[in-house]
């Protein structure tokens, strides 16, 4: 067994990634590609992400091929988190990841409506709520979760979630559309506002692409997104990925198994996995910087993430494991960036760098700030390095 050290994982991570100075990606759909999917859980980390990646990018090169060519979709799947994927990677995971999360979407949906007094039975009551939204867009109209409630009174009403103190009443159309979404029926459309706030307007699938092929079945869908996986983050072990695609030990066993997927050790004794063509020895690259958004797909990558992160977890992660934004220099995660009030990236270092380092992560913090333009931007996952800033 080939054994695989930390230092070369990093050097595989800088180029596929198209991180490393030589390594940058020719356009939005080629990166995306490159990464398997965008995480989309923050609208604007997903131009953050291809901004980080492709040289010379623009916000409106991104929205074209989001809204105009449609060659990049948003989809909800693994994890029940919200990606963007390359178009033609859905099939795969609307038979295998979104299906898995929307039949318990869907079950502890019916139970809710059930429970909150709003239908007596709440499969029945889910099935002609389905129905009605999927005909009022069929047409291809694109609609806010409020239009869809206020034009299908049968998919509206509230329910009450919790009890006690931690009762809550919300509305249930959106969570239908979830479940619609879940099963790649309907679809996130255009933004209803600017790049950096996520507004979306929900349209049916088949509209949206012009077709909708059929789902893979799960055993094939998984075997893809295993392979595309491992392209893009191999070598990873087998709890990475049961972690990143919320499946069963089984189900990633299977399709490591048909891909042929070659068994390589790690810095630690553990055991990663390669794609059979994927197996050479991966060359050395000069030191990089970066400056990643919050939940960036390389940030997300791995569940087991010593190798590039180190000891910085408490400090860059939430207590539900989600990263935000952060600062890289040759290889490994050093801190994170943030914006003044004027909108100024700055970098926030958790550890001493040498020069090169220092001055290769400011000069990236004066370019992202002229991208930003003043904008800034804005999360509901702030680090604790991030709040830091805010405190001192």
């Amino acid at each position: 067994m080939r054994h695989l050290p930390d230092t070369e994982r990093r050097s595989r991570l800088a180029r596929r990634h198209g991180l490393a100075g030589d390594a940058g990606l020719p356009d939005v759909v080629s990166a995306t590609r490159a990464l398997t999917v965008l995480h989309a859980t923050e609208a604007p980390s997903v131009h953050l992400a291809l901004w980080a990646r492709v040289p010379g990018v623009s916000v409106a090169d991104v929205d074209r091929a989001l809204y105009d060519d449609r060659t990049l979709v948003k989809q909800l799947a693994m994890r029940r988190t919200l990606f963007v994927f390359p178009r033609e990677l859905l099939p795969a995971a609307w038979g295998s990841a979104s299906a898995r999360v929307a039949r318990a979407h869907g079950v502890r949906l019916e139970k809710d409506v059930a429970l909150g007094g709003l239908a007596a039975d709440g499969p029945a009551w889910l099935a002609e709520a389905r129905a009605a939204i999927l005909e009022l867009l069929a047409d291809g109209r694109e609609l806010s979760a409020q239009q869809v409630r206020e034009q299908t009174p049968l998919a509206a009403g509230k329910v009450v979630l919790g009890s006690g103190k931690w009762a809550q009443e919300v509305q249930v159309t959106p969570r239908v559309l979830t479940q619609l979404g879940l099963e790649g029926a309907v679809v996130r459309g255009r933004n209803a506002v600017h790049w950096r706030t996520s507004r979306p307007l929900w349209t049916a699938m088949e509209a949206w692409l012009g077709e909708r092929p059929d789902p893979l079945p799960e055993a094939e869908g998984y075997v893809e997104l295993v392979r595309r996986w491992l392209r893009t983050f191999g070598p990873g072990t087998e709890a990475d990925l049961v972690w990143w695609l919320g499946a069963t030990k089984s189900a990633v066993r299977l399709a490591l198994a048909e891909i042929d997927a070659v068994a390589v050790s790690l810095d630690g004794g553990r055991t990663g996995w390669l794609l059979p063509e994927d197996v050479d020895p991966e060359p050395a690259v000069a030191p990089w910087a970066a400056l990643l958004p919050v939940l960036d797909p390389t940030v997300m990558g791995w569940k087991e993430r010593g190798f590039y992160l180190g000891g910085h977890a408490p400090s860059l992660f939430d207590s539900a494991g989600n990263a935000g934004t952060t600062a890289w220099w040759d290889g490994r995660i050093v801190g994170c960036w943030v914006q003044d009030p004027d909108g100024v990236v700055e970098v926030r270092l958790l550890e001493d760098l040498p020069a090169a380092g220092r001055a290769a992560l400011d000069e990236e913090a004066v370019r992202l700030t002229r991208w930003l333009d003043g904008h800034r931007i804005s999360t509901v996952y702030p680090s604790v390095a991030m709040r830091a800033r805010d405190r001192a």
